[in-house]
């Protein structure tokens, strides 16, 4: 072949590949979140185990249960769920009435169901949550209280039904550990941020001490969570209302296939998020109202070194027909998010509050590290937030020191079909790092009504704005 003829062909080639490279950018960003996006939500839905249970039926009251809110039921409830389990699953019973309990550990293949009129009242005895159990605590493992329900390597459980779990914590009980005026903290009582305490454990995790080595409990101050699934397959939450919690109230940790539909969690507390999802994967919460005192839902990954230690990443997500009151975030990946987050799907939403800071929120910094890679978000309603409808931040700080060499990766944010009447102070408020930027967030068919300040923006590659008005101007 001739030497021009070569050149030609090699120039033809290179502008080819360019043409064909602009064509594939302009259609990207026309065609983003497209129908193959939500078909892949559907495809992880549809691969959820939904756990399913023999047709049995162990009444609590058969096993000593009384429901007059004095007698304390925590053995009963045990031998019922022990018998259930023994003969193979189904479903525990627990009629109408008030019932006090310690804590209630689930066992493989049991429903532990409350009828309309149930209410679980959970001890006030701190002693009753011990023998402490391997559990967590802001993304760092430990042993420590139980978790009010608990399930350690159970596959098949569920809690079903139209009773109310009452953890009973208020500004006497529980929360006054926070260390806030508001929840009850008197000066000079124990607090979590003492050094016994949240510096202590957190000093164990960057010294790599062992899980079993970390023991707190009785005379240290770290609250227990409410429902924790830990190193579980096949959960169901459905129907309940959660209440007055001590800390975390849905925190499946290390776990797989989790549904969680039709419920209701009304929380005011100190960190009371209510639903954590934590290196676990393939979940689906749906039908639900959160009305708390933190995040809504908060996806998580662990916290530094601990989070790289057990390295799984939070993923295959799907929040859909949900409503979303107070808290400081409708949906949430971070601030735990040392090992990523990827994958989240959010659809069919409302998140309306004059208590609700942000829509949808990214927060890490560089202690942290970690990633977040898709993030979809589509026909989402936003009555009023505070701060912003979109928040991604890499400089999350409420301690001193959160600046680390772990530099977080941010990319592919995408929202569409979203209607904001009030987005508070920012539409979209973005700090990346200049190590790196945040990468491709796209809004199509997004319209925010009022807000202060449209846009502000540091380290973020251009955003993509495609039929987009804010304060009626178009992007």
């Amino acid at each position: 072949m001739k030497r021009e003829t070569i050149v030609n062909f090699l120039i033809n080639a290179v502008v080819f590949g360019l043409i064909l490279m602009l064509c594939s950018c302009k259609a990207g960003a026309q065609d983003f979140n497209s129908d193959k996006v939500w078909q892949k939500a559907d495809a992880i839905i549809e691969n959820i185990t939904v756990p399913e249970f023999p047709e049995r039926t162990f009444n609590v009251s058969d096993f000593g249960a009384v429901a007059d809110g004095v007698t304390d039921n925590t053995e009963a409830f045990k031998k019922a769920i022990n018998a259930c389990n023994a003969q193979g699953g189904g479903k525990v019973l627990v009629p109408a009435g008030k019932y006090v309990t310690g804590p209630i550990h689930l066992k493989s293949n049991v429903n532990f169901h409350l009828v309309e009129g149930a209410e679980i009242l959970f001890s006030k005895d701190k002693s009753a949550y011990l023998p402490m159990v391997h559990t967590s605590y802001e993304g760092m493992e430990l042993m420590n209280y139980s978790p009010l329900i608990y399930a350690y390597g159970q596959k098949n459980i569920a809690v079903t039904g139209k009773g109310i779990f009452n953890g009973q914590a208020n500004n006497e009980n529980w929360w006054p550990w926070a260390g806030k005026d508001e929840y009850g903290y008197k000066e000079g009582q124990p607090k979590q941020h003492d050094d016994k305490n949240l510096p202590r454990l957190r000093q164990m995790v960057a010294d790599g001490v062992p899980v079993e080595e970390r023991v707190f409990g009785e005379g240290n101050q770290l609250r227990p969570t409410f429902f924790e699934p830990f190193e579980c397959e096949n959960i169901l939450i459905e129907g309940v209302t959660f209440t007055n919690a001590p800390f975390w109230i849905i925190h499946p940790i290390k776990s797989n296939n989790i549904t969680v539909d039709g419920v209701t969690v009304r929380s005011h507390g100190p960190n009371n998020d209510g639903c954590d999802p934590e290196y676990s994967r393939n979940v689906n919460i749906k039908n639900s109202l959160f009305d708390t005192g933190d995040d809504c839902i908060a996806i998580k990954s662990g916290r530094n070194n601990d989070g790289r230690r057990v390295n799984i990443p939070s993923e295959n997500i799907v929040i859909e027909n949900c409503e979303m009151a107070d808290g400081h975030g409708g949906v949430v990946m971070g601030s735990e998010i040392s090992a990523g987050v990827r994958n989240v799907f959010v659809r069919n939403c409302r998140m309306d509050s004059p208590n609700l800071d942000r829509a949808i929120r990214i927060k890490t910094n560089t202690i942290r590290g970690g990633f977040v890679d898709g993030v979809y978000v589509k026909d989402l309603q936003v009555g009023q937030v505070k701060e912003a409808v979109l928040k991604i931040n890499t400089y999350y700080a409420i301690y001193d020191n959160q600046e680390g060499n772990y530099i977080p990766e941010i990319r592919n944010i995408f929202l569409e079909n979203v209607q904001v009447e009030n987005g508070g102070e920012y539409g979209l408020l973005i700090k990346g790092r200049e190590q790196s930027p945040v990468q491709n967030v796209r809004l199509k068919n997004v319209s925010i009504k009022s807000t202060k300040v449209p846009l502000n923006i540091e380290n973020c590659e251009p955003v993509i704005f495609l039929n987009t008005t804010i304060n009626g101007k178009e992007y």
